[in-house]
């Protein structure tokens, strides 16, 4: 039997807070290169802007070491634990690896968004240091320690889709009904990572996994599939980004940079089907133990990302909130884009859910939100004299059964990311306001047009608390409009019928 080989628990611990540290700003390359490349493809000037910002974003945090995304994540960490491996410590492997997830989101020079909350089904308490984790580990021969970190954000990990297939059911045509139904609020372009088989929770887990494989679609599709899954994972790409959706559901040709599979055996009476998507701040990394110390990852050459630089579009109408009124608000038409200018409030779900409760007691409301814009943000706290941290919209749709109580109460236009649902629609149409979208994936971007922030109330919810933004020329879309236009509806119909008919002739 070979010698054990000794883990420090301090080596992992250590291995795991660079690791994260390390993905909270910099994007993966193979990721760069494909989200380089669909812009290059790219035809439909909305999409094209938010891939810009997005890779402005991202060149922006690796030069700066600061959070790619406002949503810092839930971690996954995926061990493959060397069977002449041993841990050497006192402590439980959940127990160290949630260490050095403490210590990677609590780092003084970029301190990460905790959004981890306990007791998940009612008081929903942040437990502060994004701990615990969510790990998988599997024992497998050798004297060494593979670990894949991951950082998922909630806008793309509310979006997976699972189902319990039969045998004979089309997964091609399961995955074509549900891309649609999962909105923008995944922040495309991205992957998707499909798990086929075993269990519910091994497909589940199948999926997550495929992610953290590298962007290889365009080789595979060069040479030709070598087997069925490669086959499959063709098709996909090609009739998912035919759908038109584009980045930010903006409508385009580029939906997904990729399709990722795994699949495992599984009962013969069934066929488990997991789907899970991986927005544009995408995060993982991989490093090895072998008992010789930390693992410490090789910082990226900052000229490999793609010269591409993003500037306020010469066509965007400047808006002033301080002065904003009904009428000027009706004048905008959905897919125009605009530079906002003064103060904006922030709220998102905790501060909707405290506003519902209060106005049900009757109890009066520490914010006048007459006449004012309300941004869907929970902000990375600043670090070394900034005004706030990264601070990119977090879904708007999480916001929909909220949207009739707020625009009774005044509101004008809410900002946020990617779509809002029908009913939703429906009321700001009925108010006459409108729905301004942000871009999802570009946060360090967006917050260097917030020249000042103050807590106005909830200080309690820490992130979700109601803030005061005092911002200059940050950059929106209208996305859906006073008559009730939304772009998410419109706009991926157009290139889905375009895409359509250029394959028709090709």
């Amino acid at each position: 039997m070979a010698n054990m080989v000794a883990i420090r628990e301090e080596d992992l611990i250590e291995s795991i807070a660079d690791a994260l540290q390390y993905i909270s700003y910099f994007h993966p390359m193979d990721y760069i290169r494909a989200l380089g490349a669909a812009y290059e493809r790219e035809e439909n000037p909305a999409a094209k802007d938010a891939m810009a910002q997005v890779l402005a974003n991202s060149k922006m945090c690796a030069q700066g070491h600061r959070p790619i995304c406002q949503d810092t994540g839930i971690v996954n960490v995926f061990l493959k634990w060397g069977q002449n491996c041993r841990l050497d410590s006192d402590k439980s492997l959940q127990e160290v690896v949630d260490e050095g997830v403490r210590r990677a989101y609590n780092h003084a020079e970029n301190k990460l968004r905790a959004s981890i909350v306990a007791d998940p089904a009612f008081t929903r308490r942040n437990t502060k240091d994004n701990t615990p984790c969510t790990m998988a580990v599997e024992m497998v021969p050798g004297s060494t320690v593979h670990v894949d970190v991951a950082a998922k954000g909630g806008g793309s990990e509310n979006k997976t889709k699972f189902k319990m297939m039969n045998p004979s059911d089309s997964i091609v045509d399961w995955v074509l009904e549900m891309i649609p139904q999962m909105g923008a609020g995944w922040c495309p372009p991205g992957q998707i990572g499909i798990g086929i088989g075993g269990t519910a929770e091994k497909a589940v887990l199948l999926a997550k996994q495929s992610l953290m494989d590298e962007i290889d679609i365009h080789e595979v599709k060069a040479r030709g599939p070598q087997n069925d899954i490669e086959a499959l994972r063709i098709e996909l790409y090609d009739k998912v980004n035919a759908l038109g959706i584009g980045a930010q559901g903006l409508g385009g040709l580029t939906t997904v940079l990729d399709v990722k599979i795994q699949d495992w055996p599984c009962h013969a009476a069934g066929k488990p089907v997991a789907m899970i998507p991986n927005c544009s701040a995408t995060r993982h990394a991989h490093f090895v133990l072998d008992g010789s110390g930390p693992s410490f990852l090789e910082t990226p050459n900052l000229d490999e990302w793609p010269d591409v630089s993003w500037a306020p579009d010469a066509q965007a109408k400047r808006v002033n909130l301080d002065t904003l009124t009904h009428e000027e608000v009706q004048s905008w038409k959905h897919g125009d884009r605009l530079l906002l200018n003064g103060k904006m409030l922030t709220g998102r779900d905790a501060a909707h859910k405290r506003i519902q409760d209060m106005l049900a007691r009757g109890e009066e409301l520490p914010v006048d939100f007459r006449g004012r814009a309300i941004y869907y943000v929970g902000p990375v706290d600043p670090v070394m004299g900034e005004v706030v941290g990264p601070a990119g919209p977090t879904t708007a749709t999480r916001m929909d059964k909220f949207t009739d109580m707020m625009l009774d109460l005044g509101l004008l236009a809410m900002i946020g990311k990617a779509e809002r649902g029908q009913g939703a629609t429906q009321v700001i149409a009925k108010h006459k306001v409108a729905y301004l979208m942000a871009v999802g994936g570009a946060a360090y971007l967006v917050a260097r047009a917030i020249r000042e922030s103050k807590v106005l109330a909830f200080e309690d919810l820490g992130m979700e608390a109601i803030y005061e933004f005092s911002v200059q020329d940050m950059p929106v879309t209208v996305a859906v409009d006073s008559e009730g236009n939304n772009v998410h509806q419109l706009a991926p119909l157009v290139w889905k019928e375009r895409i359509a008919r250029e394959t028709e002739t090709a």
